[in-house]
């Protein structure tokens, strides 16, 4: 088994002007790690951090906890209604 590990060295100027490349080199993995160089000697390494995992989520977690009162679908008061419009 082999690994190909890809690293870019670059100098601070030339990163700060195209960081946002290397950034996206980064992500996409064409790279594996960005180093910084002050005068050709390296000072820094820029790495990829690990995706945090998404999970679905899942659906009915609090069946059986809530009940909707019968009186939830009584129209609303006169004086609600006009402050939700806005008229009070």
């Amino acid at each position: 088994m082999t690994y190909n590990r890809v690293m870019i060295r670059v100098n601070v100027a030339e990163a700060k002007a195209h960081l946002s490349e290397y950034l996206d080199k980064l992500e996409g993995g064409q790279v594996d790690a960005v180093v910084l160089c002050r005068r050709n000697e390296p000072i820094a390494e820029i790495r990829p951090l690990p995706r945090a995992e998404v999970k679905p989520r899942p659906v009915g977690r609090a069946k059986g906890t809530f009940s909707v009162p019968a009186t939830f679908f009584d129209p609303l008061p006169e004086e609600l209604v006009a402050a939700f419009a806005g008229e009070t």
